[in-house]
C-alpha cells in the first residue's frame, strides 16, 4: 500500500446513508401531503418511482446533460406524472419539503463514525461531492461529522463535477498535495473511481451491495471499517 497523507471521501451512499435518510423523508411527505388522496397507490410505489426518476436525473447531471435546477424543479413533477398526477404547485411543495428535510437527517452508513475517528488520527480527510453546496454541508452538520474534514469540495465550489479531473485537482490544491499522496473512497464506479483515475489518484471502491463489475480498481471494500486495516 502506498504512503498516503490525505483521504478523499465521497459523501452520499459512502458516508451519509442516502437511502435511509431519503426513505424517512419520503414517508413523511407521503403521509403529510396525503398522496393517497391523489390516486397514488401506496408508499412503496411512490418510493420506487422516486428512485427511478432520481437516478435518471442524477445520471444526467453527473454527465453534464442537465443543471442542478432541473433536478430541484423537475424531480417531483416527473414522479407525479408516473401516477397521472399533473399538479405543479404540489410538485413544488414536495420538492421544497424534500430539499429542506432530507439533508437534516443524520443517518450514516455502518461504522462511518468509528472509521473517521480512526483515520483522522493519521490522515487529512476531505469530502469530494457532486451535491449542492448548501445541501451537502447541511448533511455533514446533521450527521455531526463536519469536524473530521479539513476541506469540503463540492462541484459547485470547484466548478466541475466528478468524474472530471478538475474537481480532484481542486481538492489536491486545497490540500497542497500531489496526486500520489491521496486516495479516493467512493461507491460510484462512474464518478468516484473513474474520476480518481482521470486525475491519477488511487481509489478504493466501497461496494456494500457487493455488485459485480469488471472495472479495475486499486482496492475494494464492503464495509467502511475495512479501511482501518487497509490504511
Amino acid at each position: 500500500m502506498p504512503v498516503y497523507t490525505t483521504i478523499f471521501f465521497d459523501l452520499d451512499h459512502t458516508l451519509w446513508d442516502y437511502e435511509t435518510n431519503s426513505r424517512e423523508t419520503l414517508m413523511e411527505i407521503f403521509a403529510e401531503h396525503k398522496l393517497l388522496d391523489f390516486g397514488i397507490s401506496g408508499f412503496e410505489a411512490f418510493l420506487q418511482q422516486f428512485k427511478i426518476v432520481n437516478q435518471k436525473l442524477w445520471h444526467l447531471y453527473d454527465h453534464g446533460k442537465i443543471t442542478s435546477e432541473i433536478i430541484r424543479n423537475q424531480r417531483f413533477v416527473q414522479i407525479l406524472e408516473k401516477f397521472n398526477v399533473s399538479d405543479e404547485p404540489l410538485s413544488q411543495k414536495l420538492s421544497e419539503y424534500y430539499l429542506n428535510v432530507s439533508p437534516k437527517k443524520g443517518n450514516l452508513m455502518p461504522c462511518a463514525v468509528d472509521t473517521l475517528k480512526y483515520l483522522s488520527k493519521n490522515y487529512s480527510l476531505s469530502v469530494i461531492t457532486n451535491g449542492f453546496d448548501d445541501v451537502q454541508r447541511t448533511k455533514l452538520q446533521a450527521a455531526n461529522i463536519t469536524s473530521y474534514f479539513d476541506h469540503i469540495v463540492t462541484s459547485e465550489t470547484a466548478g466541475h463535477k466528478k468524474p472530471a479531473r478538475e474537481i480532484f485537482h481542486f481538492a489536491l490544491e486545497a490540500n497542497n498535495i500531489s496526486a500520489n499522496q491521496a486516495v479516493m473512497i467512493g461507491d460510484n464506479l462512474s464518478t468516484d473511481i473513474a474520476g480518481a483515475k482521470n486525475a491519477s489518484i488511487d481509489s478504493i471502491f466501497f461496494n456494500p451491495e457487493k455488485i459485480e463489475h469488471k472495472v479495475e480498481v486499486n482496492h475494494e471494500i464492503n464495509q467502511l471499517d475495512e479501511l482501518c486495516a487497509l490504511l
